[in-house]
């Protein structure tokens, strides 16, 4: 995932197809919702349910360079692939498109299942070592307070009414980690707001400023049906008090779920570490934020390193203890990709199927009763 995000240097635009339908291609704004295929069900939900027992399943399945060429062929070998349908489906909105992503949107909806947008104030080419080395690029957090990016945000929301169907939303994940434009030590990190206290820094106070705006333009246009995610990596990086996972958090009016990254090894040149020792203080620290929100793990996954370890047993135990050990969790989404690093131009292979052991071990955990394969709507 990480790598593959420094790799998007150009943009590919595919044809779909739904169902003999023929889906218009995202243009430069939002597309337009009259000449989408028409609704099939006139019945439409209002919101996810979260489940009482159990938790949804869900997966991003390697929709492209841009994280969002969605298709069902895509989601259908996926699903036959691992023997159960997806109830999320996860796919990028990036700022530097200007458009809501209505064809995946659709696509997914019509599958009967849920969208989870990852949607993020980012300009092309989408590559996190700029971001680490130059600062934000235009869509910077101070550029969306000044109101420059308001008719975009606005006809994103647009779309999202016009879609009239739940959407979970991503807004700017992983803000606890200097990969993306909108983490704090951007914007003065580390810097105490005088008599704070407990102490609070300037760089969080700036993206919740701007995480709160462009909820309420969304709402102010009627997406009602938008459904907001708070979603952090296991670990913040700079490890320190002023980019802590609480210095971030908007307030329980502006989220509905609680999101956590929580990946395994990615990288050929990094370590191996079990499953417990990367979610474990993790979701202690995200769960205390907000004792009344549900969890999920937003982004999940390993890479296959059989020197270094044994991702089948990684996976089997993920299964395990989200299963047997966090009351709050409620929905996993399982990060299936695979990417060549650009430097050592060895790959990353985090695909359920990179073995048959992994292969194997994702089927038998996802095939609990305790997974949820179809959302509950309300």
């Amino acid at each position: 995932m990480r790598d593959a995000r420094s790799r998007r240097t150009v943009a590919r635009t595919l044809a779909y197809s739904l169902l003999g339908w023929a889906i218009l291609l995202v243009s430069c704004h939002r597309e337009d919702p009259s000449k989408q295929p028409p609704q099939t069900n006139p019945a439409v939900p209002a919101a996810l349910v979260v489940p009482e027992h159990g938790a949804y399943t869900g997966a991003y399945i390697d929709f492209g360079e841009r994280e969002d060429t969605v298709t069902l062929d895509g989601i259908e070998e996926f699903e036959q692939l691992t023997g159960k349908h997806q109830a999320i489906i996860a796919f990028s909105s990036y700022w530097g498109e200007q458009n809501f992503p209505s064809t995946a949107v659709q696509i997914v909806t019509t599958h009967d299942s849920i969208p989870l947008i990852y949607w993020s104030p980012w300009d092309r080419p989408y590559r996190e070592d700029l971001i680490m080395a130059n600062g934000p690029d235009k869509f910077s957090l101070t550029s969306i307070l000044e109101g420059r990016w308001d008719a975009y945000i606005d006809a994103w929301a647009d779309g999202a009414k016009a879609a009239d169907k739940p959407i979970l939303v991503s807004l700017c994940n992983e803000m606890n980690g200097n990969w993306f434009p909108w983490c704090g030590g951007f914007y003065g990190g580390t810097q105490p707001i005088a008599g704070s206290v407990p102490t609070r820094y300037v760089g969080p106070e700036y993206f919740k400023r701007a995480y709160r705006y462009i909820v309420d333009r969304v709402r102010a246009r009627g997406a009602s049906k938008v459904q907001w995610v708070f979603h952090v990596n296991n670990f913040g990086q700079p490890y320190s008090d002023a980019n802590g996972v609480a210095q971030y958090y908007p307030g329980s009016d502006y989220v509905d779920w609680l999101g956590l990254s929580v990946y395994g090894q990615l990288f050929p040149e990094g370590d191996w570490d079990e499953f417990d020792d990367m979610i474990d203080k993790a979701y202690a620290e995200v769960a205390a934020v907000d004792a009344s929100k549900p969890i999920m793990l937003a982004e999940w996954g390993v890479g296959e390193f059989p020197d270094e370890g044994d991702k089948g047993d990684w996976i089997a135990e993920g299964f395990e203890r989200m299963r047997k050990n966090f009351p709050r969790l409620h929905a996993a989404v399982y990060w299936h990709e695979r990417w060549q690093n650009s430097k050592s131009m060895l790959y990353s292979n985090l695909r359920v199927n990179s073995s048959p052991k992994a292969l194997e071990a994702y089927r038998q955990g996802i095939r609990s009763p305790f997974w949820i394969d179809r959302p509950i709507w309300r």
